[in-house]
């Protein structure tokens, strides 16, 4: 028997995409052979490995260039890196590009695309309009570029989006999407400047400046690249939180108002739909895809297409943004209606956590009975701050129940 399949096609900058899975620009798609098996797996996008200009600048990657980051018992919680954009020649790209579009031009080919001067971007922008590419990505972001005039530095400076952005949307007649760092404080004014230039899609984020470990025994970052190291690439699942609050603020911004392409941690459905349900157009991935393979979207399009046909979901423009809607300012909460926890005794397994907790990092309000190896909530100290849920090791054991502070005798509590 078929699995019934839900409509996961979207329509993003007037593009048909088979489905909101796309590679994000990096060394998953660095060449034809590893697109085609991307497509050939299920990828209903890809954006190409950003290429340049070979005259411009000479692009050598260092080695290593990698180091995981694990945290405890989990393991490749992020990934830093010291990539840059494509090595290989513009020639051997292009040729690449029409390759693919040619044995699957149903699928979308997004050309990322970064220059050091206007003539590059016009020339980049040119060369992968005629070779076929259905968008360009502007990548105003990568952290680690060895040049002071490309990637995130651009992207910090509004004169220069929106200049490049410009040039770019007069060589090509390609929707543009302009891609943001998240080394910034604020990123809606740069993507208002890239909007002055005449982008049409907002692509966000790309990876966070960090540094992830230190060697102890030569008190050296890693990755470790001949005895030094530097502040590089940060992505992978611990990154999400930051790419969400990026993309939420891009959908909301009504000054803004434009498509938002999510990248940042995706490796699963439910990481995905988070992004649509937050104003995302299409999701792309990479670090998933170096840990995981191109077949983690086989699970992404049967997760997700399970999720619309529980609900009776007909098409992601029916969900999409609708979690942004429900962000406002910490300034508006609610704080007239308070929470109190509750410790199922029957659940309880006496491990003493929530005790612990509570006792050395919130408000003391948990009592815990030696004897019979049991928690309890004293209500009268209880802020609602609901840390002891989130240690307890069992699911459901630590619920709340609503307290209106204008009506009850625990209002001198809050």
């Amino acid at each position: 028997m078929t699995h019934k399949k839900a409509d996961l096609s979207v329509q993003f900058c007037g593009v048909h995409f088979e489905n909101p899975f796309c590679l994000s620009s990096s060394p998953v798609g660095n060449h034809a052979e590893m697109c085609a098996r991307a497509f050939d797996a299920g990828w209903g996008g890809i954006a190409y490995k950003t290429l340049n200009v070979d005259s411009s600048f000479k692009i050598v990657m260092p080695s290593p260039r990698l180091n995981a980051y694990h945290y405890n018992d989990k393991r490749f919680v992020g990934l830093q890196n010291a990539e840059q954009i494509t090595d290989r020649s513009l020639a051997d790209n292009l040729k690449d590009i029409a390759e693919l579009k040619r044995k699957y031009p149903g699928r979308v080919l997004i050309s990322s695309i970064m220059g050091f001067t206007s003539d590059d971007w016009t020339l980049l922008a040119k060369k992968s309009e005629e070779v076929g590419a259905d968008m360009l990505e502007l990548n105003f972001s990568c952290p680690q570029m060895a040049r002071k005039d490309a990637g995130h530095r651009v992207g910090q400076d509004y004169d220069l989006v929106e200049r490049f952005t410009a040039v770019v949307k007069k060589a090509s007649r390609l929707p543009v999407l302009a891609k943001m760092t998240p080394n910034i404080t604020d990123m809606i004014p740069v993507a208002l400047a890239a909007k002055r230039g005449g982008a049409d899609a907002i692509s966000a984020i790309n990876t966070i400046r960090a540094i992830t470990d230190i060697d102890l025994e030569t008190l050296t970052p890693m990755p470790i690249i001949f005895g030094k190291s530097g502040i590089t690439g940060f992505s992978g699942p611990a990154a999400k939180p930051i790419g969400m609050r990026f993309v939420s603020e891009l959908y909301s911004s009504d000054e803004l108002s434009l498509p938002v392409a999510a990248i940042g941690g995706v490796e699963t459905w439910r990481d995905a739909l988070h992004y649509i349900l937050l104003g995302a157009g299409t999701v792309q991935v990479t670090t998933a895809i170096m840990r995981h393979g191109y077949r983690i979207v086989e699970d992404m399009i049967e997760g997700l297409s399970d999720f619309m046909l529980e609900r009776g979901i007909s098409s992601l423009e029916e969900i999409r943004g609708a979690a942004a809607k429900k962000l406002i300012d910490p300034s508006n909460f609610d704080v007239r209606h308070q929470v109190v926890s509750q410790i199922d005794e029957k659940k309880c397994i006496g491990c003493g956590q929530c005790y612990i907790s509570c006792q050395d990092g919130a408000n003391q309000a948990i009592v815990f009975d030696a004897e019979k190896r049991k928690a309890k909530v004293d209500e009268t100290r209880c802020v609602g701050c609901t840390l002891c849920r989130h240690v307890c090791p069992v699911w459901d054991c630590v619920t709340t129940r609503t307290v209106d502070t204008q009506t009850t005798s625990h209002a001198a509590i809050f």
